[in-house]
């Protein structure tokens, strides 16, 4: 009788633990921006690396939860860390904008760039029903001669809907404007070095 209680109780805990706790989701940024402009098909760029605030550097998305206050959303998580998000998504990005298949995040043995691109992201915000922000300095090296051109981009971008997927698609909307204003500081270079 009391092996039977103690299987009965058993799968009780087993079944309450399964069945009330939310499933994590996990979201990732998309490269959305369109091409623009004369393809640079032989120009080759390395995106990184890329920084990111402390306060966002963790799997968890942290949301805002009003003035001066965040929350950490245990239950909705990048898939990857965030600053290699980043990397690989402006990559992406640069290498429709650019019209090149040479682009390529973070450093890559046997790769030999005509640009390197470092961002540092002050601010990146996710409002849930509201909007986004990502605010990103970016430097571009041209690797031959040395000379740089650095800019900032602002980014806010309204979110579609007041769920997480509709910040993710924001953030990635925003992350191509930053990409543009890369695309744009990289085919000055190109045009200055003729």
């Amino acid at each position: 009788m009391t092996r039977h209680l103690a299987w009965g109780l058993a799968i009780a805990v087993v079944a309450s633990g399964c069945g009330g706790s939310p499933m994590s989701r996990f979201y990732t940024l998309d490269a959305v921006a369109p091409a623009d402009g004369a393809a640079m098909a032989n120009t080759s760029i390395v995106v990184g690396p890329v920084t990111v605030p402390t306060a966002v550097d963790r799997p968890q998305l942290v949301l805002q939860a009003g003035p001066n206050r965040v929350a950490v959303d245990e239950f909705n998580r990048w898939a990857g860390p965030l600053a290699e998000s980043i990397a690989t998504t402006v990559a992406g990005n640069l290498s429709v904008l650019l019209g090149t298949p040479r682009v390529v995040a973070g450093p890559i043995p046997g790769f030999d760039p005509a640009y390197r691109v470092t961002i540092d992201v002050q601010r990146f915000e996710s409002t849930p029903g509201t909007d986004v922000l990502v605010d990103a300095v970016w430097i571009v090296h041209t690797t031959a001669g040395g000379a740089t051109r650095t800019g900032r981009t602002v980014a806010r971008e309204a979110t579609s809907g007041a769920g997480i997927d509709a910040v993710a698609a924001a953030h990635s909307r925003a992350v191509a404007r930053v990409s543009t204003d890369i695309a744009v500081a990289i085919r000055a270079a190109a045009a200055r070095s003729r």
